[in-house]
């Protein structure tokens, strides 16, 4: 797994198992998902707001392994700010 991408499995609606990955490309995130190991990954163009908050844990997480600086937590937080304006975290 590279360095800029992280990986977490969660449920979707119907309750199936997923994937999901998050790829940072420059300052830009890019959220994949599939349901199998050999399904295509799919480019999830709205993430929802459990994806975004699972990324910032896995980089609050990370940041203690010095794998991410702080100033991309900040950033991922902006966004959620941006794009939830009722969300808390």
């Amino acid at each position: 797994m590279p360095k800029a991408e992280i990986s977490w499995k969660r449920l979707d609606q119907a309750g199936e198992k997923l994937q999901v990955t998050a790829q940072r490309v420059g300052r830009d995130w890019i959220f994949s998902a599939r349901h199998r190991r050999f399904d295509r990954w799919i480019v999830q163009a709205q993430p929802s707001l459990e994806d975004w908050l699972e990324l910032l844990g896995a980089l609050r997480r990370l940041m203690n392994r010095r794998r991410f600086m702080p100033d991309e937590i900040e950033h991922v937080e902006d966004i959620i700010r941006e794009r939830f304006p009722d969300a808390e975290f």
